[in-house]
């Protein structure tokens, strides 16, 4: 009985998740200036419900990424019940995550992927719910191409009767402040319809990493503008270069000077 109780998967609680945003809207504007947002319309489509099961996958650049994740599904979905995947050991040593929508999985193991299938499977038998996974499986620099997927998000789009996968690239870097910029792309939804014959492991797997790709690509030459009209602000932290970098700014300006060094 033991074990059949663990197979069942938690629904996220609200009201901690509720609390851990608020921690968040304080913990991030500390490190960041800016959680900015690009193409949320891509990701209203990819929620519509006639598209099935809504995967968002997304490059693993950072630590930061659950948080980031956290923060964008709340701005976009924030009545729907937010799923992932998370390292067993990591999340034997954090039981709390689990309360907000992580569950364990081994990693490089058989069972791992057994326990990876059958925790989607309860979590798009319930309305409303989105699983969220990086498969890149590993921290990975936003630069390198092509870009190498594990086999789980492939094999599960290649299972599910239906289901739709949406590209989500994220990128942290300096703009002109003292604090980064936290930049988020949303990439066109690839939808497989239930009548799609084609949905081998490795096409799919394929058509996955090209659709993540051109998200990334879109978010790097948006990323070099420098242009925050080109994205939503979800999330602002603070402003300015430091104080004395801004005194040294505020006296060549006063004198004339091109305010850049």
């Amino acid at each position: 009985m033991k074990s059949a109780r663990r197979s069942v998967l938690p629904r996220p609680s609200r009201a901690m998740l509720a609390w851990f945003r608020l921690y968040l809207r304080w913990y991030v504007p500390r490190h960041f200036r800016a959680v900015r947002l690009a193409h949320a319309a891509r990701f209203e489509q990819a929620a519509e419900e006639e598209n099935g099961a809504l995967v968002v996958a997304l490059n693993h650049p950072s630590w930061w990424d659950p948080l980031t994740c956290m923060i964008v599904a709340h701005a976009l979905l924030p009545e729907h019940d937010h799923y992932g995947p998370m390292d067993a050991v990591e999340a034997e040593r954090y039981s709390v995550l689990r309360r907000m929508g992580l569950f364990p999985v081994e990693q490089h193991s058989p069972r791992g992927a057994a326990q990876f299938l059958h925790a989607s499977q309860q979590i798009f038998s319930r309305p409303r719910s989105v699983l969220w996974m990086t498969p890149q499986g590993a921290f990975t620099d936003v630069r390198p191409r092509p870009l190498m997927f594990r086999a789980g998000l492939s094999v599960l789009a290649a299972r599910l009767p239906r289901v739709t996968v949406l590209p989500l690239a994220v990128e942290y870097t300096f703009w002109n402040e003292r604090l980064p910029e936290v930049l988020v792309n949303c990439g066109a939804p690839e939808i497989f319809p239930a009548t799609d014959e084609s949905r081998a492991v490795e096409s799919v797997n394929a058509r996955l990493a090209g659709a993540l790709t051109a998200a990334s690509d879109e978010l790097m030459q948006m990323s070099a503008a420098r242009d925050a009209a080109g994205f939503e602000t979800i999330l602002e932290g603070g402003r300015g270069m430091g104080s004395v970098y801004s005194l040294w700014q505020s006296l060549a300006h006063g004198r004339g000077r091109n305010r850049q060094p």
